[in-house]
């Protein structure tokens, strides 16, 4: 015990002494020497850790001064990579950890370990692997130990990525989208409707627009429910600002925080300038810029802003799928925090988010394992589409996401703002890469294994997309990927009830399958209702029957007042009384819902793993924030 005592002593002697070193060569000023002891007590963190966070010294700096102290070599991984020979696939995890890897053999079979740390954790490790006289350590930094892992694992790390779910449980993934099953039913179907209009077209078409009429009212009947139940209820976990001010900042976990980005340099300098405004110990925030390989144009911009000094850049191996799941599958792989946050590159989280998230998971019980932050736009008046959007992710936070709370419904996730413990995604599987809205089957799975979703009362702000055609391919993504979700899910419908029970079974049907149905009868029901208005003798009268158009004009009134209710009540929800207006033309906007959803179904045919670029930093605050952003100096 006293030799524990004496080593931690002496390692936060020798950390004190590397300040001191910083000072003497001019890199950090005394006010910054009192600054980073002072943090570093009141966080519970290595000085080390704490001028790097701060970006007070570049971590080439910091580590060569502590190897200067500690007086033992200071090596460049980049110039002098390992030896793969050595490195043990095993013990990954550890050198993750431990921010260390061996380096070299020397002749007599000792093992050289480059570490950034000299502290007793390593040692303690180092001497149980290799005996206390087999190995002796050298100093570089943690960017050099995370680029050689990289280097070293990129086969395994990538295989992993891709196709780990698959491997361990390929009917979870979407990699392969229908199964036989699913694929003999839908032949069966299908025989059965040409059959059925080749020898009785008129009850055959009846029944057709029966069941669609059915599927059609049932989905938006469902959406009124669970809007009149969240209407009553708050699914927010309230932290109040005595709570996240009586946070003890030593006891704070460290949080990984991941930003997917492809080809996204304009808006980098805007998303630096909102992590740094995150209220978190620097020294206790993993945040890793994860960007794809290829993309030069990002990375880059990312060293231009010096981010590769603060935060970890990942950069994941190009394969098919380029998806924003396969990224976070590859970034988790180095993740060392107990919770893990994942943001978009133009989100604008509020300061204190992390901090309510750490307050929610420990006032919480075990059994939630994702807390999700209310999402909002900074952009919602630039056009219709923007309002639309607003008055669309009111309604989801106000009325569905308690409605599906209280019913027990798995809750399909935000592709921005969760936050997961760690533990608990890894065990799940993580992100399927194969679905391009991994948020809502990652929820849906997150449900089957008995956990449930938390809502933080903390808001992410994001840009909504206001450009007509970026916004139908974001859309048909969106769209996509709902129908991924239910034919996944539905492989095994036994399963999925048993899992789910009676409710959450039905709810599933009703909000992820029943969607995106029903933006494809849309149309359907529209042309219908329009021919047999305006044909004074129908030439198809035997295949369309008044009664269809009764059908087909009942379920659009309906529906469409449905539409037009939820966008009214969403705007007075959020006391957006200049947007009631444009909840009139709800109707409007889902007619571009249809559209992007036969695009949707087509892309499902032809590419399902295609991921639709949404294109960031077009709208006029995100430029006037940039703007901001660069005339405040733009580093990172």
């Amino acid at each position: 015990m006293e030799d524990a005592v004496s080593c931690v002593s002496s390692h936060d002697q020798l950390e004190l002494a590397t300040l001191g070193r910083l000072t003497r060569q001019g890199i950090i000023t005394d006010e910054d020497f009192r600054n980073v002891r002072e943090r570093g007590w009141r966080w519970g963190s290595s000085l080390i850790d704490v001028t790097i966070g701060l970006g007070l010294a570049r971590a080439w700096d910091v580590y060569g001064a502590y190897a200067a102290e500690a007086e033992v070599p200071f090596v460049d991984l980049h110039q002098s990579p390992a030896e793969r020979m050595i490195i043990e696939v095993d013990q990954r995890e550890n050198y993750i950890r431990l921010e260390l890897l061996p380096w070299r053999r020397e002749r007599g079979g000792r093992i050289v370990l480059a570490t950034t740390r000299l502290a007793p954790p390593q040692r303690e490790w180092a001497e149980k692997r290799y005996g206390a006289d087999g190995y002796s350590m050298v100093v570089t930094s943690k960017f050099d130990v995370l680029w050689e892992i990289q280097r070293v694992f990129l086969e395994i790390d990538d295989e992993e990525a891709r196709e780990g779910l698959f491997l361990r449980n390929p009917r979870k993934s979407a990699k392969s989208h229908v199964s036989r099953w699913q694929l003999l039913g839908f032949y069966l179907g299908t025989s059965a409707l040409l059959l059925g209009w080749a020898f009785a077209p008129k009850w055959t078409t009846i029944l057709v627009f029966w069941i669609l009429g059915i599927v059609y009212l049932s989905s938006f009947l469902f959406r009124f429910v669970l809007t009149w139940i969240g209407a009553k209820r708050s699914v927010d976990i309230q932290v109040s600002d005595d709570e996240v001010a009586a946070l003890d900042e030593r006891d704070l976990p460290v949080f990984t925080v991941l930003v997917p980005m492809f080809r996204e340099a304009g808006v980098l300098p805007l998303l630096m300038a909102s992590l740094r405004r995150l209220d978190y110990p620097a020294s206790k925030l993993d945040i890793k810029l994860v960007l794809e390989e290829g993309d030069d144009e990002t990375i880059e911009a990312a060293k231009r802003l010096g981010a590769a000094s603060t935060v970890e850049i990942i950069r994941v191996p190009k394969g098919h799928p380029q998806t924003k799941p396969k990224a976070c599958n590859y970034a988790l792989r180095f993740a060392r925090g107990d919770i893990l946050a994942i943001y978009d590159a133009e989100d604008q989280p509020e300061a204190d988010q992390l901090k309510k998230v750490v307050a929610c998971f420990r006032k919480s019980p075990p059994s939630v394992g994702c807390i999700q932050a209310r999402l909002n736009y900074f952009n919602f008046t630039d056009n219709f589409l923007t309002r639309m959007f607003t008055l669309e992710y009111s309604q989801w936070f106000d009325f569905l996401l308690p409605g599906l709370h209280f019913l027990r419904v798995p809750i399909p996730l935000g592709g921005t703002s969760n936050h997961f413990r760690t533990s608990i995604l890894r065990d799940l599987g993580a992100w399927d890469p194969y679905n391009v809205t991994e948020d809502a089957d990652l929820g849906v799975r997150l449900t089957q294994a008995g956990y449930t979703v938390g809502i933080v009362n903390s808001t992410t702000f994001e840009e909504a997309n206001g450009h007509l055609f970026s916004w139908i391919k974001q859309r048909s993504r969106w769209i996509k990927g709902y129908m991924q979700t239910w034919l996944v899910h539905m492989r095994d419908p036994v399963a999925l009830y048993r899992s789910l029970g009676h409710v959450g079974f039905w709810g599933f049907q009703l909000f992820i399958g029943a969607p995106p149905l029903m933006l494809l009868i849309n149309p359907i029901l529209w042309l219908t209702t329009v021919w047999l208005a305006v044909q004074p003798v129908d030439p198809l009268k035997d295949l369309l029957p008044p009664v269809v158009q009764y059908i087909s004009l009942f379920d659009l009134m309906i529906g469409n007042l449905m539409l037009v209710y939820f966008g009214i009540v969403s705007a007075f929800k959020r006391r957006y009384h200049e947007l009631t207006i444009f909840g009139l033309l709800n109707p409007l906007y889902w007619v571009l819902h249809s559209i992007a959803s036969y695009k949707a179904l087509w892309q499902l045919m032809l590419s399902p793993h295609f991921w639709e670029k949404t294109e960031h930093g077009k709208s006029a605050a995100t430029k006037k924030a940039l703007a901001a952003v660069a005339r405040e100096g733009g580093r990172a």
